[in-house]
């Protein structure tokens, strides 16, 4: 399999299997109504998520915050794919950015957290040999989930059909039933890029600021070498 997905070497169609009742993620997809931007204020250069003295709380941004966007490099840095990849699967859509898309030309892309969630989850997904069909499912499914359900889920594969399971129960009765390979613990892997992009650069969605990351290990460094 090719190192973007190569759709060409994939196999059939599956859908996710959701093992529960209720409603599924699909069905309680919301159609949002973005805000009225506001007029973009001049760029200037900020800390993040950290706040300076005298900066008002909506400064301090964390990197799950929907006013912070990351840019194509960035997104790539912490999902550990190549700017090939990310770029082939927004042009044939399968995880497009979110934030801002790469038209008018000339224009970044800008990803939010949730976009990154999921190329971190894709890439996981074709390296364990899922193919694209299944994976534009479970990508649909997890775009449709909220935070609360998204961070309890866990994903299970046999290669060929992707298993979401909310509960430990669910994830021994497919791993008993043979139906999982392997699994991937969305919450997990959430607390895993949240760590990540706070040392990472962002910039703001509603003035265009940029945002550096700051490492709290050399904050914790520095400060002992102050009262040292």
């Amino acid at each position: 399999m090719s190192g973007i997905g190569d759709e060409a070497a994939v196999g059939s169609l599956c859908s996710v299997h959701v093992p529960r009742a209720g409603r599924s993620l699909l069905e309680r997809v919301r159609e949002s109504v973005p805000a009225e931007a506001e007029q973009p204020a001049p760029a200037r250069v900020g800390r993040f998520p950290a706040v300076q003295a005298g900066q008002p709380a909506i400064e301090r941004l964390a990197p799950t915050s929907g006013l912070v966007g990351y840019r194509g490099p960035t997104a790539c840095a912490a999902a550990g794919i190549t700017y090939r990849q990310l770029d082939y699967w927004a042009r044939t859509g399968l995880l497009e950015p979110s934030v801002r898309a790469a038209y008018p030309a000339n224009t970044q892309r800008l990803y939010s957290f949730r976009d990154i969630l999921l190329l971190k989850i894709v890439k996981r997904l074709l390296d364990a040999g899922v193919s694209l069909q299944n994976i534009r499912v479970a990508v649909t499914h997890l775009r449709a989930a909220e935070r609360a359900d998204l961070t309890g889920l866990t994903l299970l594969s046999d290669g060929a059909t992707v298993y979401e399971c909310t509960s430990p129960q669910q994830v021994v009765e497919l791993l008993g039933s043979g139906q999982g390979v392997f699994g991937i613990a969305v919450g997990a892997v959430w607390q895993e890029l949240e760590g990540a992009l706070t040392r990472l650069q962002a910039e703001r969605t509603d003035t265009g600021e940029t945002l550096h990351g700051h490492d709290p290990a050399d904050e914790l460094a520095q400060r002992r070498g102050r009262a040292g």
